[in-house]
């Protein structure tokens, strides 16, 4: 079990990124958060194993349809054991 923290940004709020996000992530077994932050980036938790994490990720880069994914930060990061992935509706 792994742990990463991805920030996304380019044309990524209002798309349904976040949604479409948890719709990929319950597919892959990924467990996290998705939140929408105040500078118009996406920010998610996401811990899983390598190969359920690296098909995360690179969905990630490509995003649901109407988005334009311009960046996408990756940093490894502490397991916090998330029960589910969960959508944040406020910004942190």
């Amino acid at each position: 079990m792994k742990h990463i923290d991805i920030t996304v940004s380019g044309k990524v709020q209002g798309v349904y990124f976040r949604l479409s996000t948890k719709a990929v992530a319950d597919q892959l077994g990924v467990k996290g958060i998705a939140c929408n932050e105040p500078d118009g980036t996406v920010y998610l938790e996401a811990e899983g194993d390598d190969f359920a994490l690296d098909a995360f990720l690179e969905w990630c880069r490509e995003g649901p349809d109407r988005a334009v994914v311009e960046n996408v930060v990756c940093r490894a990061g502490d397991v916090k054991n998330y029960r589910n992935f969960e959508v944040i509706r406020k910004s942190r």
